[in-house]
């Protein structure tokens, strides 16, 4: 995966993958509002597939993700090749290991006016998005998010928990492909490192982009 293709898809799976506390919730909207409010730090697996328009395969990956709000985390990809995205308050790190590259950016650039800005705690996402209860009969609670932006990335924005939290996401770009992440061995509020979202490029790694901020 390039990394446009991961700003992209980093943006707006970050800003949903926090747990919500297991307090009791009717609906996944409630859910999904507790959740945004209640989780500090977060660490879990995931397995992720991306589908074309018409449902073919384009790629799989999986990894560890972390985060700790506001506004730091970590996606490690292990496969189909190893990738870092690292996020600490200020910069985002890209780390491709094959490519030998390091891009920064400016976090604040990347993330404004993205779902990301959830991460933040200091709004709602009813604030930007339009949440519709989704029905399903597969044992989840499902929720849909559409933008309110009508310049977003992403079309729709699919949350689905269970009685472990939350289980899958689904987003559908402007280009009608789907990723769907799922989620395991999911961890609400653990204790992180002091150095978890840390990142020092290796030594003789091409770093290109905004180190200075």
């Amino acid at each position: 995966m390039t990394v446009k293709k991961l700003v992209r898809y980093f943006i707006a799976i970050t800003a949903m993958l926090l747990p919500f506390s297991l307090i009791a919730a009717d609906s996944a909207t409630e859910k999904l509002n507790i959740f945004v409010q209640t989780v500090v730090t977060f660490k879990a697996n995931f397995k992720q597939v991306v589908l074309d328009p018409d449902g073919k395969l384009m790629e799989e990956a999986q990894g560890k993700f972390a985060l700790e709000r506001p506004g730091k985390f970590r996606w490690d990809y292990s496969e189909p090749y190893p990738q870092h995205i690292v996020a600490d308050g200020e910069r985002i790190w890209f780390y491709d290991v094959d490519l030998e590259q390091v891009t920064v950016k400016s976090q604040l650039e990347i993330l404004v006016d993205t779902p990301a800005t959830l991460l933040s705690g200091e709004s709602l996402p009813e604030d930007k998005y339009v949440l519709t209860d989704i029905p399903s009969d597969d044992g989840m609670l499902w929720v849909e998010l559409v933008p309110k932006d009508e310049e977003s990335n992403f079309q729709t924005i699919a949350l689905a928990f269970d009685q472990q939290g939350l289980r899958q996401m689904i987003m559908k770009d402007s280009f009608d492909q789907r990723t769907r992440l799922v989620f395991s061995q999911q961890r609400e509020n653990p204790v992180l490192a002091d150095d978890e979202f840390v990142f020092i490029p290796p030594e003789g790694i091409d770093v290109v982009g905004e180190t200075g901020l």
